[in-house]
């Protein structure tokens, strides 16, 4: 992970590269923070993140963008790996999408009855069948993860 780290602070020196416990992209302190062990899912997860910075991934204006910028800074890592020498494990990206799909799934169901409602504005839903109207929460990282092979490693 040293040596991807320090390459990548030669290749992008307009970022700050930062270890920590939980990857993650900070658009105003233009840090990308990573996990410093060097198992495949931590790798891989350091170039999703350096994708959203490359993407100026700052904020999202609904669900379905987040999901839609999730994708994005993925295939960017792809491209990150292939340029750098590690291949990213499709099944790994996929079962991290998946984390955001059921997250959506679940914002957008309709508490009253079931079916699933359009999000007009943040943090608010509502129902095309019953015409419900619900919030929900600003926090993007209340959503349950699937355990991948590559996160088993760990």
């Amino acid at each position: 992970m040293e040596k991807l780290v320090s390459i990548l602070k030669k290749d992008y020196p307009g970022l700050v590269f930062t270890a920590g416990t939980v990857a993650h992209w900070s658009p105003s302190l233009r840090q990308v923070t990573f996990m410093p062990d060097p198992t495949p899912a931590a790798i891989w997860a350091l170039l999703h993140e350096l994708g959203h910075a490359l993407l100026d991934h700052t904020s999202y204006e609904s669900d379905v963008s987040l999901l839609q910028k999730e994708a994005a800074a993925w295939e960017k890592a792809v491209e990150l790996g292939q340029q750098y020498g590690y291949p990213i494990d499709d099944n790994h990206i996929q079962s991290c999408l998946n984390t955001y799909r059921d997250w959506l799934h679940k914002r957008s169901t309709c508490p009253a009855c079931g079916r699933h409602g359009v999000q007009p504005s943040q943090g608010r839903y509502i129902c095309l069948n019953c015409q419900n109207t619900w919030k929900v929460t600003s926090a993007r990282f209340c959503r349950p993860y699937r355990l991948t092979e590559a996160l088993r490693q760990r």
